[in-house]
């Protein structure tokens, strides 16, 4: 690391984000104002990517309040893991240290500049934002106020710094970086982790996409089903946590019935429903998915795809074939049932009788997150604060050698 990316205190990391929340406050019109560019520029092909790009004051106050949590939080670095002294004296001591330089690379969501960057910092490392040029004027206005922010406490800018590279240059950037790189988290879609892990020199940690399934037991209680399946849906149809594969056991009670009820509860929502073979029995009028890709994508639309399954045990192996190993829930009253359920579907986040959509640092009480790790190593599920460390091994002696 440069001498300026020095470990730093506490108390002056504090200083710099308690210095942030009085800038994002003064400066929220302006913010708001450059984010209207980047929405009048935006050509509404991707109404997932459009609605993530949108900031308005709702979304400066949860900047804020980003900030703020993170500010109130415990410093992750410098944190004892471990403390033995073994038979010769040495006494090794684990403690966590920070990354060094993290990359994050993501589409639309000026709202990552803030979190990925509080995150970052407050754990010490040196953060690189690579943002997609729909967001280019809102990301300019948030890092001029991290600039200012980092300037104000005597600190260099180069902690947190927008990167403004075309696709080749960065994958120039990904083999041959221009400084150390010590991890690359791409934040988005299939071709970019595909991008990223194909041209990355150093560690990836991937933030999948979603395509989280349901399944509907024939112990699940309907309403509840019926419920979880609208909010995991429809609450936030951008949201990498909404749902897009149900599958029903055909041995519910008044199946057909019930399926039908669902119909109608998602055509109130203007939920557009696909059907397998089996499922298309009954519900005839709509469109039947013979193609098994469609199997393994994420809509991001107000779309939905059900299925028809036997048991338990296909709709796991249904699962762990398809999902993008971020979130799946299972409706149940039968707990040995649905403990069986999460303990073999291999995914970041395993619900029973809940939505996929609690899939949020916010939400799951850890706080702001950098992104939600589909990978195993080093962390998966949402990365906090405590996430942004890595760990280092201080050894003390007293002229000990190795005989």
């Amino acid at each position: 690391m440069k001498l300026e990316m020095k470990l730093l205190n506490t108390e002056i990391k504090n200083n710099v984000l308690k210095t942030m929340i009085t800038i994002l406050e003064r400066e929220r019109k302006n913010i708001i104002k450059a984010n209207r560019k980047d929405l009048d520029a935006f050509q509404r092909e991707d109404q997932a990517l459009f609605d993530r790009l949108i900031v308005n004051d709702k979304k400066v106050d949860e900047m804020i309040e980003a900030v703020k949590a993170v500010m109130l939080q415990d410093d992750p670095v410098g944190k004892e893991i471990s403390n033995r002294t073994l038979k010769n004296n040495l006494n090794i001591v684990n403690t966590t240290a920070p990354f060094g330089t993290i990359l994050i690379i993501y589409e639309s969501r000026p709202d990552v500049t803030i979190e990925a960057a509080v995150l970052a910092f407050k754990a010490n490392n040196k953060i690189l934002l690579k943002g997609g040029k729909e967001a280019l004027n809102s990301n300019l206005i948030l890092e001029k106020c991290w600039h200012e922010a980092l300037e104000e406490n005597g600190l260099s800018k180069d902690w947190i710094k927008l990167l403004h590279l075309k696709r080749e240059e960065t994958r120039e950037f990904l083999k041959n970086p221009s400084e150390p790189l010590d991890l690359i988290v791409p934040r988005g879609g299939e071709s970019l982790i595909k991008f990223v892990k194909e041209n990355a020199s150093c560690a990836v940690l991937v933030s999948g996409r979603g395509n989280n399934f349901l399944y509907v037991s024939e112990h699940a209680d309907w309403s509840k089903a019926v419920n979880v399946i609208i909010n995991a849906k429809t609450d936030k149809i951008s949201g990498c946590n909404a749902l897009d594969k149900v599958l029903i056991n055909k041995n519910l009670p008044e199946y057909e019935l019930k399926l039908k009820m669902l119909q109608e509860k998602l055509e109130k929502h203007k939920v557009e429903i696909l059907v397998d073979d089996k499922i298309s029995d009954i519900l005839s009028q709509k469109e039947t998915v013979s193609d098994l890709d469609v199997w393994y994508e994420e809509f991001l639309a107000l779309k939905l795809l059900i299925g028809e399954v036997d048991n338990l045990e296909e709709a796991i192996d249904i699962i762990n074939m398809y999902s993008g190993k971020h979130s799946a829930a299972i409706i149940t009253e039968d707990k040995l049932e649905a403990m069986q359920f999460m303990q073999n579907v291999d995914s970041a986040a395993v619900y029973h009788n809940a939505s996929t959509r609690f899939t949020d640092g916010g939400q799951m009480g850890i706080g702001a997150e950098l992104a939600i790790s589909t990978d195993k190593l080093h962390h998966r599920g949402p990365l906090g604060l405590n996430q942004l460390v890595t760990n280092k091994y201080y050894v003390f002696g007293e002229g000990q050698v190795r005989i």
